[in-house]
């Protein structure tokens, strides 16, 4: 069953599985950066099972104009070892139960354009392509 990452601990026992979905993070700021985040309402989930993390998940539940109170997923990484035994499904249920029991109006996530078995698994899971996201890396 999924729970939120609660203590320093918790949140580092998720860098080595969310470091195959995001590989530049560096372990050494994980929990800093991660508890940083919490400031902008980032919460980190996850699935533990025989005392490895199989699933991870980072969402927000936030309101905007568009989209009234929403929950946004930033982040959701199935161990690879792990794939296609339920454990993805338990997290879209999960975060689902947490967003409707915040009477968020609507679950969204994106996902790269790369990730066609993500997309596989999204459709699977009821989850519809609402719109395109743009995006441009901005050099300092």
């Amino acid at each position: 069953m999924p729970r939120r990452a609660i203590t320093d601990n918790e949140i580092d026992n998720c860098f080595n599985l969310m470091v195959e979905l995001r590989p530049h993070l560096k372990r050494s700021d994980f929990v800093a950066t991660v508890r940083a985040m919490e400031a902008d309402g980032f919460c980190l989930a996850f699935i533990e099972q025989e005392g490895e993390i199989v699933a991870a998940a980072g969402y927000r539940i936030y309101s905007n104009l568009f989209m009234g109170k929403h929950c946004y997923v930033d982040d959701l990484v199935t161990a690879e070892s792990h794939r296609s035994k339920g454990f993805g499904e338990q997290m879209i249920d999960w975060l689902r139960a947490e967003a409707q029991a915040a009477d968020c109006q609507v679950f969204h996530l994106d996902s790269g354009t790369q990730r066609d078995q993500a997309h596989k698994f999204y459709f699977a899971q009821g989850l519809t392509i609402a719109s395109y996201h743009f995006s441009e890396a901005l050099t300092q």
